[in-house]
Parts: C-alpha cells; sequence; structure tokens
C-alpha cells in the first residue's frame, strides 16, 4: 500500500531540518573592499577566512578573483593559494592573482610583493624588482613600503636620486606608533647625510 506524505507536513519537516542546520552554522557573509583593506593592514585576513570563517567564502573568494576581478579579492586569493588556505598550496598561481591586483594599483599587493622580492620569500631576492614594486607602493602613501625603500637606499641599493623622494614621503608619514616613529626618524637623519641642505629642505615640503 502507498503511504502519500502531505506536502504541508514535508516542507514542515524540511523547515525544522533548515532550523536545526542554521543554529549550527552562522552564515557569513561576503567582505566588502574596505573591511579586506583592514585586514589586510593587520595581516589578519587569511586567519580570519580559514579560523573564524572556516573556508565557507573559498569558492565566493575565488569566484570575485577570477570573474569579478576585483583587486581586494585577486590579492586575498592569491595569498590563500600561495599558503594553502582553503586550498591547495599553489604559489605560482598565487603570486599570479598578487600580481594581477598590484597591476590594478592595490597597495597591499604591491607593497607585499616587494617585500617578497626583498627577502627571497616564495621567489628568489630581487632587489630591483623590489624597488619597483616598493617604490610604487611608497609613492601611493604606504608606510611599511615607505620604511622599507627608505631601508634599501641607505644599504647603497637603488639610485641615489630616489634620496629625494625616500626622505619626502617619510618626513609626511603620520604614525602613532612610537616605535616607527623612532624608526623614521632615524632613517631620517642617514638619509639627510647623503643629501645637501638645500635638497633635505626641499624634501620637506608638504605633500601634493
Amino acid at each position: 500500500m502507498k503511504i502519500v506524505i502531505p506536502m504541508l507536513i514535508a516542507v514542515a519537516g524540511l523547515t525544522a531540518v533548515h532550523k536545526a542546520q542554521a543554529q549550527d552554522v552562522e552564515a557569513v557573509q561576503l567582505y566588502s573592499d574596505a573591511e579586506l583593506v583592514e585586514m589586510f593592514a593587520t595581516n589578519a585576513h587569511l586567519k580570519r577566512v580559514r579560523d573564524t570563517d572556516r573556508c565557507q567564502l573559498a569558492q565566493d573568494i575565488e569566484a570575485q578573483a577570477e570573474l569579478e576581478r576585483r583587486p581586494t579579492y585577486q590579492f586575498l586569493y592569491g595569498d590563500m593559494m600561495a599558503w594553502g588556505v582553503c586550498y591547495d598550496r599553489d604559489p605560482e598561481l598565487g603570486l599570479l592573482y598578487m600580481e594581477k591586483a598590484a597591476q590594478h594599483g592595490l597597495l597591499e599587493a604591491l607593497e607585499q610583493l616587494g617585500r617578497y622580492y626583498h627577502e627571497g620569500v616564495l621567489v628568489q631576492k630581487d632587489i630591483d624588482r623590489a624597488i619597483l614594486y616598493l617604490r610604487e607602493a611608497a609613492s601611493l602613501g604606504n608606510l611599511p613600503a615607505q620604511r622599507r625603500f627608505a631601508e634599501i637606499l641607505l644599504a647603497d641599493k637603488g639610485s641615489p636620486y630616489d634620496y629625494e623622494k625616500a626622505y619626502h614621503w617619510l618626513h609626511n608619514a603620520i604614525t602613532a606608533n612610537q616605535g616607527t616613529y623612532q624608526d623614521i626618524e632615524q632613517k631620517l637623519a642617514k638619509l639627510a647625510e647623503r643629501m645637501p641642505p638645500s635638497v633635505v629642505e626641499k624634501a620637506k615640503k608638504p605633500l601634493d
């Protein structure tokens, strides 16, 4: 004998199951660009994706990076791939997406690639390439890039013609961190020793 379950009862049963599941899994909203930039600044993005949100947005992140071509998501996806977060590790593909984000002018991508080439992380050390990325990020106001760019110049790498730019950016930098402030002061003093006083005064002009 065939038993027919009323549709209303079936729907009610499914609804109860869905409610029970909803109590166990909290929906995760897609990140805004502003949220991602804030996470990048504190290097909290990978931990957030993996530990807090339990990789629930991995497919959405990939779609935003690959199909929508949003620079923040290209960088996030690239970093995830490079370090094997929510995906099998693929440094080559990860760097490709970081490059895409850098080409769109994302400061965090420019700074990170410059840092990687400076330190030899995932790639062979290449000071010239590091300088290209860091100079661009520094010119756009990225303080970590400005500090690292000055560090490279003070190590007698790069061009002395960049001393004035490096001084100009650091002189106008703003930070509430005392350690960072002292580091900037030291770098400014060392850069000033390498330039005529007239150039130093010119470099102290406000940002455009």
